[in-house]
């Protein structure tokens, strides 16, 4: 049964909301008075992110794959029954293997191209009839790897995809009066760089930085949509 929205506070549905930049963002969201849901694989790491926030009545935890149909559908209904509404989406959820097409394991490329590409897809269409009701805003994380080639970088060629995704849903959902904005950041200092020891010496932003582009682009006015933010560190070349 949906419950029923007495607040008139925005409530926005966020992947990836357990670590870097989703859990930077789901800080910000919270502090600016929105209603939160944010998903995760790792239900004990969504489940320490929120102990760390005092476990606030406005942040619905909801484990589950990004990617998978059954987990984003729910979500979506999850969200809503809580909430009342659904005013925002922000596709978070992504990670890079750091590998070349030419020695990268083929099912961890698969992996990755479900989690970066199909995950966002997944999140468009399960919340698209909620977003148009409420005029919404879909907001994609891209990247600076979807603007710059990178030698026999497949995680470039995922974002490039997120990048061509943001513009076909722009032009499906603008006459709905729904926003969609995409967001590619340069180097994040983010445990998105672990599994290569750390992030790379040189210029990185912080993921605060990313977050408040997001509430930026959140914040804009009805009949405004800020169609692509690329927010680079100062410094960065590429």
């Amino acid at each position: 049964m949906t419950t029923t929205d007495t607040t008139g506070a925005p409530v926005t549905l966020i992947t990836g909301g357990s670590t870097g930049i989703g859990a930077e963002t789901v800080r910000r969201l919270l502090k600016a008075g929105h209603r939160v849901a944010a998903t995760g694989r790792d239900a004990g790491k969504l489940e320490r992110f929120a102990a760390s926030l005092g476990t606030p009545r406005d942040l619905l935890l909801l484990p589950g794959d990004a990617a998978d149909e059954t987990a984003v559908d729910g979500a979506v209904r999850a969200a809503v029954e809580r909430f009342g509404r659904l005013d925002h989406v922000v596709a978070n959820a992504g990670y890079s293997t750091h590998a070349s097409v030419a020695d990268g394991d083929p099912e961890a490329m698969r992996s990755m191209l479900l989690t970066n590409v199909l995950g966002p897809t997944l999140l468009i269409r399960a919340a698209l009839e909620e977003l148009k009701r409420s005029r919404g805003r879909i907001v994609l994380l891209g990247s600076v790897a979807g603007l710059k080639y990178g030698p026999g970088n497949f995680y470039s060629v995922t974002k490039w995809a997120v990048h061509a995704l943001a513009e076909n849903t722009r032009m499906l959902v603008t006459e709905s009066g729904v926003g969609v904005s995409l967001i590619a950041p340069g180097k994040v200092d983010t445990p998105f760089w672990d599994s290569r020891g750390g992030t790379p010496p040189g210029p990185a932003l912080t993921a605060e930085h990313v977050a408040d582009a997001i509430l930026w682009v959140l914040g804009q006015p009805e009949g405004v949509d800020v169609t692509t933010v690329t927010v680079r560190p100062t410094g960065q070349v590429n």
